[in-house]
């Protein structure tokens, strides 16, 4: 409540009446109504108030009304201003109306649909006069909680996440947002309902998707989202993505941890088919970048939400948050082929399963493994999708600037899976190309002296100052990203969650700032009279 700016002025209330039940609204609101001097209350120019029909029980034959009438509502407008100019001079000249019943010392009651301060034409007299007069906010039940006890379902439970979002949003950013969040309500449809189902079916959760229109009301209807036909629906109707907790199809079990480097096979799994799923399941691989969640896309953070089931690197899977429902098989990162096939044995048996890869899945990482196998015989019937996800080249370059703004060739160190031979000698082709290097797997504890060969190496075609970024455990807690010289590359401080970018003879490395913070850039005009170097 803010405190009265001059004596004798009048009080302003914006009054919550809840999503359309008269029984609804709360003793509060009742109260102020009661004790007001003017009811004023918003409409189109059909003249009929929602929102003074939720409240017309409470209202006296005193009473001073003020209809606020908007000048447009979906129609094209010829004010000079366009649509926006016609409802900004519409709110100025509103609340001029209601400051001259405060200035004369009479109470206001304006009153709003659902919560004044949710989606409410209340907030724009709000922010016009309650800096100006003493103001209070009556809050009421908003659309969103009413769609959820009309449906009779949870709309959020323990640590999922809600998100509430327009219809107006544009389709691809509808559809982002719902493929990454656990629930939502989408609000605002009428005639953006084909663009909000468009989204829903292209995130993948129109399945779950239900649908509440005029909540409390006596037209109120429900039913699922797919089922309603578009021409049907007002504005005030909701799309709702309910809880996912113990939601049908979701298994009850409890999450499986597998430690030992072991993957059990699906047989000895508790791995039952969704209710009412027919046919195989899906195998999802997923990149989760380098590090935490700031490094998820939307369509990732979908896929881990929706799977029955999330395969992977244990230190992988823990990055992921652990939802009731979902199991949980983690093994070390020695068996990528095993954990293929398990994967695609769970979706064979009607599972929705997500392969979790750190970085990005088709970058030395897990989408080959489950596209070798799913090319069997076995699982030709077994959709799989890969989703991509920030690689560790990129994170790191981004962090140094922008050494990989010309060409560049991406080369692991590890020779586990090919000779040293076949290695050494991609770098001498790359490196007399002149190409930008983005070395990956360049040590581990049994794997310590490749990158002093691989660094020998590239002096024989690079200058001793090139510069190399070294980022380790980027996006992570112990992140560190730091340039030094070729000839400086000390072996000793590489490791397995290290990343080398090595500059081209076009890259360049200066300070710039106060703090004198280095960057690397590599331009993306190659000079015509340059020659690789010998």
């Amino acid at each position: 409540m803010t405190a009265n700016k001059a004596a004798g002025t009048g009080r302003l209330y914006g009054v919550g009446l809840g999503p359309g039940d008269p029984d609804l609204m709360t003793v509060r609101a009742v109260q102020v109504i009661g004790e007001a001097d003017v009811i004023a209350y918003h409409s189109a120019r059909h003249g009929r108030s929602i929102a003074r029909s939720i409240a017309a029980a409470h209202l006296r034959p005193d009473h001073v009304e003020e209809a606020l009438v908007y000048p447009v509502t979906t129609e094209t407008t010829d004010h000079p201003g366009g649509y926006r100019g016609a409802l900004e001079e519409f709110y100025e000249k509103a609340a001029a109306r209601l400051a001259a019943h405060l200035d004369a010392g009479r109470t206001v009651a304006v009153l709003a649909e659902g919560d004044p301060m949710f989606y409410g034409s209340y907030m724009h007299m709000h922010k016009r006069l309650a800096d100006r007069y003493a103001t209070e906010v009556i809050p009421g039940v908003t659309s969103v909680s009413a769609a959820a006890a009309r449906l009779g379902t949870p709309l959020v439970e323990g640590e999922e996440i809600l998100t509430i979002l327009p219809g107006t949003l544009p389709e691809e950013e509808l559809t982002a947002r719902l493929a990454a969040t656990d629930t939502a309500v989408v609000m605002k449809l009428g005639r953006t309902f084909p663009a909000v189902r468009g989204a829903f079916e292209a995130s993948g959760r129109l399945a779950e998707a239900r649908y509440v229109e005029r909540a409390t009301m006596a037209q109120e209807r429900t039913g699922d989202l797919a089922d309603v036909d578009p021409a049907s629906v007002p504005y005030f109707a909701v799309a709702v993505l309910p809880s996912r907790v113990d939601a049908p199809g979701r298994s009850d079990r409890p999450s499986l941890v597998e430690t030992s480097g072991r993957v059990d096979a699906p047989d000895r799994v508790d791995a039952p088919r969704p209710s009412g799923q027919v046919g195989p399941g899906e195998v999802v691989v997923v990149g989760t970048g380098p590090a935490g969640p700031l490094w998820l896309t939307p369509e990732s953070r979908g896929a881990l939400a929706a799977a029955d089931d999330l395969v992977g690197y244990t230190t992988y899977l823990d990055r992921v948050p652990v939802r009731p429902g979902q199991a949980r098989h983690g093994s070390d990162n020695k068996v990528e082929s095993e954990r293929a096939a398990f994967a695609l044995d769970l979706a064979r048996r009607g599972r929705r399963v997500a392969v979790v890869s750190g970085g990005d899945p088709g970058v030395f990482a897990m989408a080959t493994a489950v596209l070798e196998a799913a090319s069997e015989d076995a699982y030709a019937d077994v959709p799989v999708r890969v989703l991509p996800g920030v690689t560790a080249a990129n994170a790191a370059a981004a962090r140094a600037g922008a050494p990989l703004g010309h060409d560049y060739a991406t080369i692991s160190l590890s020779d586990r899976l090919k000779p040293w031979d076949v290695i050494a000698g991609r770098l001498r082709a790359a490196a007399s190309a002149d190409l930008v290097l983005a070395l990956y797997n360049p040590g581990s504890r049994s794997r310590t002296w490749q990158v002093g060969k691989a660094r020998d190496l590239l002096l024989e075609h690079r200058s001793a100052d090139t510069p190399v970024v070294v980022g380790r455990d980027v996006g992570g807690p112990a992140e560190s990203v730091r340039t030094v010289r070729l000839a400086d590359l000390d072996p000793a401080e590489v490791d397995m969650r290290t990343i080398l970018i090595v500059g081209s003879s076009q890259t360049r490395w200066v300070r710039r700032g106060e703090d004198g913070r280095g960057i690397v850039w590599t331009p993306r005009r190659y000079p015509e009279a340059a020659e690789p170097s010998a």
